[in-house]
Parts: C-alpha cells; sequence; structure tokens
C-alpha cells in the first residue's frame, strides 16, 4: 500500500488507512523507532501489559517460588553498627 506524506505546520505527517489501525491496535500513543533506514511504528504498551499471563506461565511451570526465605536473616552489622 502507498501513501503520500502531508504538510502539517512544519513537519509532515502520515494518513494511516483504519484497517492498518484496527490491525495493529493502534489507538492513541505510539513509539516510533528507527531501524535500518525503516520507521517502525508500533502501540504504546501499557504498563505490566501481560503481567497476568507471565505469572500464570510462571505457576505453572512451578517458577514462582518466593526468592526470600522465611529464616532469619539478621546480620551482625544488625547488632553491632546500627543505631536506634
Amino acid at each position: 500500500m502507498r501513501a503520500r506524506l502531508i504538510k502539517i505546520g512544519n513537519s509532515q505527517g502520515l494518513r494511516i488507512p483504519k484497517p492498518i489501525l484496527e490491525q495493529t491496535g493502534i489507538r492513541d500513543d505510539v513509539e516510533i523507532e528507527l531501524e535500518k533506514n525503516q520507521i517502525i511504528i508500533r502501540p504504546v504498551q501499557k504498563a505490566r501489559e501481560g503481567w497476568n499471563k507471565a505469572f500464570k506461565m510462571m505457576a505453572e511451570n512451578r517458577d514462582d517460588e518466593l526468592f526470600i526465605s522465611d529464616n532469619d536473616i539478621s546480620h551482625s552489622w544488625d547488632e553491632e553498627e546500627w543505631q536506634w
């Protein structure tokens, strides 16, 4: 598909057809990146998008154990160096 750049103030813009926007999920803000002389436009991902799916996969793979154990993690520094 071809498109023509249009003048917008001192810049130029590109009209993106609605079917392409719908396929890509682009609705509002986008990320624009230049890679090997190509402009890559992608929708901005919401913070933590996909985390629920990742957590579910971790649980299924039994890879969701705590890093910190319930054991006492005190150190001699706590008693000798720390001032309350």
